[in-house]
């Protein structure tokens, strides 16, 4: 079934679709291909077809990555080393804490329209979660503290670690040893979100970010409290 399904794909008003990226064709080619079924796939074609002239994306990364050292230690040298891997550092959670963050951001230069006219200019303020929903939630922790978010976040989750004094976690080594991604918090994020100690858990609600902050006792506590429940 889906290499008859991937057959109708590839030919007639699909790349029509691919011209306009118009969801409205979507449906107008997959109508016009009819019920998936036993019968030979029709080799007509209807409307204007173009062959596609963009290079293969996958075959761009291979020719890039062929060109890279195979061991990146001796080029870049050891990744403690690394200030691509510094994690940005938080404080210690003291006591449980739940308060919230309103993410406005400014623009630092003018979007024009194509015919010049200004359609937002450069110190327009808004708030991104007017337009937009964060499916995730963000799970900030120390490395020492990497087991609690492994245990309380979501599969859908994002775990980033934040620094404490000399201890900044190895997110690569961690992601391998884990089998889940592990990010690093970066400078500008906890400027944005307004974070102070760690660890926290971060969700949108409505407008605002909901920045849920767990003291000692939550985190030793086997069942984490209300708010972080999966």
């Amino acid at each position: 079934m889906a290499d008859r399904l991937l057959g109708r794909v590839r030919r007639g008003p699909i790349l029509l679709v691919l011209a306009t990226g118009n969801l409205l064709a979507v449906a107008v080619a997959f109508a016009a291909a009819g019920p998936i079924n036993s019968a030979a796939p029709s080799r007509s074609t209807i409307g204007r077809t173009w062959p596609i002239a963009e290079p293969d994306a996958l075959a761009e990364i291979e020719a890039k990555v062929a060109t890279l050292p195979s061991d990146m230690s001796k080029a870049f040298g050891p990744r403690d080393r690394w200030t691509a891997l510094k994690a940005a550092p938080l404080g210690i959670a003291g006591a449980d804490r739940v308060r919230s963050v309103v993410p406005f951001y400014t623009l630092d230069f003018d979007i024009t329209l194509p015919d010049g006219k200004t359609l937002y200019p450069k110190g327009f303020t808004f708030n991104p979660l007017t337009y937009v929903k964060l499916p995730q939630r963000l799970v900030v922790v120390h490395p020492r503290e990497l087991d609690w978010a492994l245990r309380n976040a979501r599969a859908s989750d994002f775990i980033l670690l934040s620094a404490l004094g000399t201890q900044n976690g190895d997110a690569i080594d961690l992601s391998e040893k884990t089998g889940r991604p592990i990010y690093i918090l970066e400078e500008r994020v906890k400027q944005r979100l307004g974070l102070t100690v760690a660890p926290v858990i971060v969700e949108q609600s409505g407008t605002r970010l909901v920045l849920t902050e767990y003291g000692p006792r939550s985190r030793a506590a086997a069942v984490p409290p209300k708010g972080a429940t999966r």
